[in-house]
C-alpha cells in the first residue's frame, strides 16, 4: 500500500534536529514525557526550518521528524519516560501506509511504541473525519495520541464530540496570569472537569511562573510542561527543576 506523499512528495531540503522539554508530574516532579521540538541542525530555532516547510514537502518532514524522534529518545531518554511526537495531520494521505516508517524505526532502534504519544495542533484547518480515522489506526497500533494547543484553534470543542484523545494539552494563552485572573481560573477548573469526565488526561504547557505552576497545583492539574520547570534542550534529555 503506497499514498500519494510516497509516491508525489518531494524531499525536504534542510537538515535539522530536535530539543526536547519535559512534561512533569507536578507533585513528584517525575518526568512523564518528553516533547520532541523541531530545530536547526546546529540548534538554531523552528522557524529555520518551519519555513521551508510547503505543501509538497511536509509528508517528507512530517516522516523526518518521527525518525529524528525516535533515534535520539532511544539513545538518550530514559527508560521510564514517553516520547511525544508532534505531526501534521494534512501529512498523513492514508494512515497505515504513512506509519510504517514510524514503525520500522522504533523497531530498528528498540523503541516500545507504548512509549510514543503522537500530538497535533488544531491550528491547523483539518478534516475532523480524517484525524478521527488517524486517531483510530494509531490507538489499534498502541500508540496514544494528544491534542496540542487545545482552545486556542479551528476546532475547538467540537473536535471532542467527533473523537476523545487520550491527552489534551490547554493552550499557554489559558494558562497565562491564571494565579492572578480568574475568569482564567474559572475556565480552566471547568474545562478540567469536563475532560476528566469524558476519560481524557490533561497537561497544561506553557507554564513560567511560580504562580502559575501553584494555581494549577491548587486545581488539581497533575502534568505540566514550560519554562518554569525546563526549556527545551538541543538533542538532550534534562531534568526538570521543581518550583516549591
Amino acid at each position: 500500500m503506497s499514498c500519494a506523499g510516497c509516491r508525489d512528495g518531494r524531499a525536504f531540503p534542510l537538515a535539522f534536529s530536535m530539543a526536547f522539554q519535559p512534561i512533569v508530574h507536578a507533585g513528584s516532579g517525575e518526568v512523564f514525557a518528553y516533547e520532541a521540538l523541531v530545530r536547526g541542525a546546529a540548534g538554531e530555532g523552528a522557524a529555520t526550518v518551519l519555513g521551508a516547510v510547503d505543501a509538497g514537502n511536509r509528508y517528507a518532514f512530517d516522516q523526518q521528524c518521527r525518525v529524528k524522534a525516535i533515534e535520539l529518545a532511544a539513545a538518550g531518554a530514559p527508560a521510564s519516560a514517553r516520547l511525544s511526537i508532534n505531526f501534521m495531520p494534512n501529512a498523513v494521505y492514508e494512515p497505515r501506509a504513512c506509519i510504517r516508517l514510524t514503525l520500522a524505526t522504533a523497531e530498528r532502534v528498540g523503541f516500545p511504541l507504548d512509549r510514543i504519544i503522537f500530538e497535533f495542533t488544531e491550528n491547523e484547518q483539518m478534516d475532523p473525519m480524517h484525524v478521527a480515522d488517524i486517531v483510530r489506526t494509531y490507538r489499534d497500533i498502541g500508540f496514544a495520541t494528544a491534542i496540542d494547543d487545545f482552545g486556542a484553534g479551528h476546532a475547538g470543542l467540537g473536535l471532542l464530540t467527533r473523537f476523545q484523545p487520550d491527552i489534551v494539552k490547554l493552550d499557554m494563552n489559558l494558562i497565562r496570569d491564571i494565579d492572578t485572573d480568574g475568569a482564567r481560573r474559572i475556565l480552566v477548573r471547568h474545562t478540567l472537569a469536563m475532560l476528566a469526565d469524558l476519560g481524557i488526561t490533561t497537561i497544561c504547557e506553557g507554564v513560567e511562573t511560580p504562580g502559575e505552576l501553584a494555581a494549577l497545583r491548587d486545581l488539581g492539574v497533575d502534568l505540566i510542561q514550560g519554562y518554569v520547570l525546563a526549556r527545551p534542550a538541543f538533542e538532550r534529555f534534562e531534568a526538570p527543576r521543581m518550583a516549591a
